[in-house]
């Protein structure tokens, strides 16, 4: 069964095909897509694969993600949860984005601050790693105030638009 996380003001939960228009919406935002790694989706069909996807990573114990909804109105506002993940080898890597319309409202360091604690009591990581984009401070930052160092520089890790670019990683242990 899909774990439902609830903080003070969000519920984090699975990701329904019922949420593809707001995936949608999200996604195709450049705002938003400038630094995910992923061009922005065009059609309805693409947030519709993307929520199939979600789902089979979770099936196949491969990944979790889980909507981030405003409990106050039940609207999803971004996504968050784990990719790369290696149960043998007691690992994975943390990815979220949010609506800009809920930017700096402390939305995605209250979902961070779950989802790592779940990482860490519930599936057993021992580490959780992040791979950023140089330019994009705000996720450097709040990576670093949940306590994630910096561990160095990928060089044209990830294409944004056909650009390759090079980002940080960053890595949080269980200690």
């Amino acid at each position: 069964m899909f774990p439902v996380l609830n903080t003070g003001r969000l519920r984090l939960r699975e990701i329904h095909a019922g949420d593809a228009e707001a995936l949608f919406r999200l996604l195709s935002n450049d705002e938003v897509t400038r630094f995910y790694g992923q061009d922005s989706l065009l059609d309805i069909q693409e947030a519709k694969d993307i929520v199939a996807a979600f789902a089979r990573g979770y099936r196949e114990n491969r990944s979790i993600r889980w909507g981030i909804e405003r409990s106050d109105t039940q609207v999803l506002i971004g996504t968050i949860g784990f990719h790369a993940y290696s149960p043998k080898y007691r690992r994975a890597e943390i990815g979220y984005e949010i609506d800009p319309a809920h930017w700096r409202m402390g939305f995605a360091s209250e979902a961070l601050r779950e989802i790592v604690a779940y990482g860490f009591n519930n599936l057993g990581l021992t580490r959780i790693g992040a791979v950023v984009f140089l330019e994009n401070q705000p996720s450097s930052d709040l990576l670093v105030k949940h306590g994630f160092i910096q561990e160095g520089i990928l060089r044209s890790y990830i294409y944004q638009n056909g650009i390759p670019h090079d980002t940080y990683v960053y890595s949080l242990l269980n200690s």
